[in-house]
């Protein structure tokens, strides 16, 4: 890791037993009153408790090999950080089943892929895929979190629970890349590789499952197919939340690339500060939104 990068990596803290109110009242609708919008983002998350778990078993299968006592100390902190991840969500896609999402559907997808990543890729393999998905996760932050306006309209326990994942997102985002370079030895041609799995890996996911828990709402087919296409301008358009984004993705694929030559969003010291004032991650997600540009 280069000097500037060292200078720009933010400490991993593992922070247990958070309560985001999540067995109270929750709105169906809870980004904008979008149905879209908020499916979107109930789709991808919806896959992080057994895609954590997948990315923790990942980098153990290295962790013997790891010589270095600070990348073992990290590595850890991630196993934890990871372990509580899954746990929150958990809760929250319960909530979601209670609203009659079809949940198994999406955990029956990713437990097959995962499944069927270990059984046929090498663990070098998995953990290139792991360390891409882990680009893609700290990107959660910057895509949300940066400016107010995106989430402007979500509601505050949502809002909340998503930013301490981005928070330890950025925190945890170098340690498989670290694992990947420095003990699986694993090459540019194979990382890049990873990428584009994972870019169209997600990808197919959020399309299908979007889909597939607007159906469950009770919508059409031709409304659904309406929201998708009105909402392609919010995703893809001039500022769009990804298209605004892509040169964040796209610095993967940069030979010499570092997690950390892409320094945490301005307003992270805003939650981690408010955080270890109160211990209360509803105070800290509402500092982070508040610090936005």
């Amino acid at each position: 890791m280069s000097q500037q990068a060292l200078h720009n990596a933010k400490a991993i803290v593992a922070r247990e037993k958070l309560d985001f109110g999540l067995d109270g009242e929750l709105p169906r609708w809870w980004y904008e009153n979008n149905p879209y919008k908020s499916r979107l983002v109930d789709a991808l998350q919806a896959a992080f408790p057994d895609g954590e778990r997948y990315f923790i078993s990942c980098v153990r299968a290295f962790r013997a090999q790891t010589t270095d006592p600070t990348l073992l100390a990290e590595i850890k902190t991630f196993m934890r950080q990871e372990g509580q991840h899954g746990i929150v969500h958990s809760q929250y896609n319960q909530r979601l089943r209670e609203q009659g999402m079809d949940i198994d559907a999406i955990v029956d997808f990713i437990n097959n892929n995962n499944n069927f990543h270990t059984k046929h890729f090498s663990k070098e393999y998995n953990l290139a895929l792991t360390a891409a998905f882990e680009h893609f996760t700290a990107m959660l932050a910057e895509i949300f979190f940066v400016k107010k306006e995106t989430m402007s309209n979500a509601d505050p326990k949502l809002r909340a629970m998503m930013a301490w994942h981005a928070v330890e997102e950025m925190e945890h985002k170098a340690v498989a890349f670290d694992v990947m370079q420095q003990v699986a030895k694993v090459g540019y041609f194979k990382r890049c590789a990873a990428m584009v799995h994972v870019t169209l890996f997600l990808s197919y996911l959020t399309i299908r499952f979007t889909n597939r828990l607007l159906k469950n709402d009770g919508f059409s087919f031709g409304k659904r197919m309406w929201m998708m296409a009105k909402c392609r301008w919010w995703l893809f358009g001039y500022k769009g939340i990804i298209s605004s984004h892509l040169g964040t993705l796209l610095a993967y694929f940069k030979p010499g690339f570092h997690p950390w030559q892409q320094e945490a969003i301005h307003n992270y010291d805003a939650w981690v500060d408010a955080y270890e004032r109160t211990g209360d991650p509803m105070v800290a997600g509402a500092a982070l939104y508040q610090a936005a540009h």
